[in-house]
């Protein structure tokens, strides 16, 4: 049992490792690209016609506020059809139309669709919304985003380009430091988008549409076999159908579209758990298709990686249950006894992969979006490191639901209309997030691992302690906000108040 534990021990910190040498080989890309920026290949004579879709579920927040900053966009009205797709059940309802009414006072060419069966979910209202655009290119966005005024005339260019299938533009933060969680949240995302995509796009990888701030050429959409609603990520299924096809998409890291980052952990959880379920999902649809493909190796290998990078929350979860068994049944190996540091020839590669590399990365990303500020961001490093330890329980199961083909539904991201320095409480929105027992989970891992550190301060094995610090930090983080949010009597009074700029 000794070598079952210590084994499977560092099978998992190997299976750790290369995704954090993954996350390297993606710092290499973007680094080796960064100059390759792309260009229309001309530009318009007459601008194309362009639709507007506008997916809507109970959006009482933040609707009027994406329909205002679709109203400014920098396009000729006649050039421009609004889609309001609306599935909400509340009072989104009359607010959505009173909006459309207002744009058609305005001259616009708007369209109101609500639907009372949401089949398919936001999949299946951008579906429906196909069959009356006017537009042969589709602008597709959230109901928390908030255009820019130039987004269209920064991007329609580049479907001059018959073979161009999708531009997307990368997300910016209306409310980046709100309060630490969407600090946090920005540099997760500025990760993603900054590295990961341009990486991706410009060395000729797969990318992914990021399912809204994005424009689809329709006849893109129709030839990959249009939208399916049967993953939770209908964004990345369509992408990767689409460029299986032979179409090609365009990343423009420069363009930015902001948007509402969630300002609560449950909202967060429901997020991330909606997001990792439904790339496992895609990732058993389309690998094999990819691999049955004619692309090269270096790009399916990638593929493989970006699938299936999920999964290293499962392997994280399995690490909290291997920590301590390894600590406590080190097998009796003669060799190991007389030469101590041949595990640490072990540990710290393993190290420098599964965390070092993660910190880079991050750190990058910041450089890249903050060439002025990034430094600062230094020291939000090590609890973005604990938060995604933290996350782990919540994505595992989304992971392990993925696997085991437990359906859910497409559970809403709730929005508030909180942006930087606005005062502002949850406590006066109907909308929260689904409670679930992951938060009493959490906090279990949260006092074993407690304990675990405590133990080592103790026998005074401070590397040891600080090392696994970040897993009662991150878990504490994840459960605590969550738990408090089940008893509203636990929540302070100014919690969800903006934090003061301090840049």
């Amino acid at each position: 049992m000794e070598w079952t534990w210590y084994c499977l021990y560092f099978l998992v910190l190997f299976g750790l490792a290369g995704y954090g040498f993954h996350r390297l080989t993606i710092l290499f890309l973007y680094l080796k690209h960064s100059r390759d920026t792309p260009k229309p290949k001309e530009l318009f004579a007459e601008l194309p016609v362009v639709t507007v879709q506008l997916p809507v579920f109970n959006e009482l927040h933040v609707v009027e506020r994406l329909i205002g900053k679709v109203a400014e966009m920098d396009y000729p009205k006649e050039k421009l059809h609004i889609q309001v797709l609306d599935d909400s059940t509340d009072e989104t309802v009359d607010i959505c139309a009173a909006e459309v009414a207002k744009l058609k006072d305005l001259g616009f060419d708007a369209e109101y669709i609500h639907r009372t069966d949401r089949t398919g979910y936001k999949a299946g209202a951008l579906e429906n919304g196909m069959r009356t655009a006017k537009g042969d290119l589709l602008f597709i966005l959230d109901a928390d985003f908030a255009p820019n005024a130039d987004v269209l005339k920064e991007t329609v260019h580049f479907f001059t380009d018959e073979n161009i299938g999708m531009i997307q533009t990368r997300w910016g933060h209306l409310n980046r430091e709100f309060n630490l969680l969407t600090r946090i949240q920005a540099m997760f995302l500025d990760g993603h988008l900054e590295l990961e995509q341009t990486a991706r796009n410009r060395s000729g990888r797969f990318f992914t549409f990021n399912g809204t701030a994005g424009i689809w050429r329709k006849q893109c959409i129709e030839n990959a076999g249009g939208w399916e609603h049967d993953t939770l990520t209908e964004d990345m299924d369509l992408s990767y159908r689409a460029q299986l096809k032979g179409w090609k998409f365009v990343f423009l890291k420069d363009v930015e579209t902001p948007a509402e980052l969630p300002v609560d952990m449950d909202g967060f959880k429901s997020q991330q758990h909606r997001w990792t379920k439904g790339s496992i999902q895609c990732c058993k649809k389309v690998l094999m298709n990819i691999w049955r493909s004619d692309f090269p190796l270096s790009v399916k290998l990638e593929a493989t990686a970006h699938l299936t990078s999920n999964f290293a929350y499962l392997l994280l979860f399995v690490l909290c249950f291997l920590i301590y068994p390894k600590q406590e049944f080190v097998p009796n190996w003669e060799l190991l006894q007389r030469y101590p540091w041949l595990e640490h020839c072990l540990n710290l590669p393993i190290f420098f992969f599964g965390s070092v590399s993660v910190a880079l990365f991050y750190l990058m990303s910041q450089k890249a979006l903050r060439p002025t500020r990034w430094k600062r961001e230094i020291f939000y490093l090590p609890l973005l490191l604990a938060l995604g330890i933290g996350m782990s329980v919540n994505n595992a199961k989304a992971v392990i639901e993925a696997l085991m083909n437990h359906e859910t539904g497409f559970v809403r991201t709730p929005k508030y209309g909180i942006e930087s320095k606005k005062k502002a409480s949850l406590k006066s929105s109907k909308y929260k997030a689904l409670k679930s027992m992951v938060p009493f989970v959490e906090l279990a891992f949260g006092l074993f691992f407690f304990a675990v550190v405590l133990a080592n301060i103790l026998d005074y094995n401070w590397m040891t302690a600080l090392l696994l610090l970040p897993f009662p930090v991150g878990f504490f983080y994840t459960a605590f906000p969550s738990i408090a949010a089940m008893f509203p009597s636990l929540e302070s009074k100014d919690e969800f108040d903006s934090v003061e700029d301090s840049e």
